[in-house]
C-alpha cells in the first residue's frame, strides 16, 4: 500500500551499544519462540495422544469396567455404556459429542493446525538466529575496527614523541 512506509536502518549503521541492544532484544524473541513451540509440542502430543486412544475403543469394549481418571493419580470406577459417542474437550469449558470418526478427524485437524503453526514458528525462530549472527559479526568487526584505530592512534602518538 502507498500508505505504509518501512523504515529500514542497516545494522553496519548502529553503534556497538545499540547492536547489543538489538542482539539482547532478538535473544529474548528467540527465548519466546521456544517456550512458545515446547508448549504446541505439548499440545500436539495430547491431540495426538487422544487420536490413537481412539483406536482402543471397539463394540466389543461395550459394558466393559474402567478407571475414568478425575487428576493425573487420582480415579474412579466407570463402565463405557457407548463407545460410538465420545465427548470432545473444544476448548474454553465447552465440550461437543462426536462420534469416533468425526473425533478422529476432529484431533487430525488440530495436530495438522499446530504442526503449520510450529512450522512458521520455526521459520521466523530461524530468520532471528541469522540477524543475531550478523548483529554478532558487525558487532566484531566494529570491536575490531575500535581497537584497530586505537592501536594507529597510540602509534602515531608514540611515533610523534620520538
Amino acid at each position: 500500500m502507498a500508505g505504509d512506509k518501512q523504515n529500514v536502518l542497516s545494522i553496519s549503521m548502529l553503534d556497538i551499544g545499540a547492536l547489543a541492544q538489538l542482539k539482547q532484544h532478538i535473544e529474548q524473541e528467540l527465548d519466546f519462540f521456544s517456550t512458545s513451540l515446547q508448549q504446541l509440542k505439548g499440545a500436539q502430543a495430547k491431540f495426538q495422544e487422544s487420536e490413537n486412544s481412539l483406536d482402543m475403543l471397539k463394540p466389543s469394549s461395550e459394558g466393559k469396567d474402567i478407571l475414568v481418571p478425575l487428576t493425573s493419580s487420582m480415579y474412579v470406577p466407570g463402565r463405557l455404556v457407548d463407545v460410538n459417542k465420545i465427548t470432545v474437550d473444544i476448548g474454553t469449558g465447552y465440550y461437543i459429542e462426536k462420534d469416533i470418526s468425526a473425533s478422529k478427524d476432529y484431533f487430525k485437524r488440530r495436530v495438522k493446525y499446530i504442526t503449520d503453526q510450529m512450522e512458521k514458528i520455526q521459520k521466523v525462530a530461524q530468520e532471528k538466529v541469522a540477524l543475531r549472527e550478523a548483529i554478532v559479526e558487525t558487532m566484531d568487526k566494529k570491536i575490531q575496527a575500535t581497537f584497530a584505530s586505537q592501536a594507529a592512534a597510540a602509534a602515531a602518538a608514540a611515533a610523534s614523541k620520538s
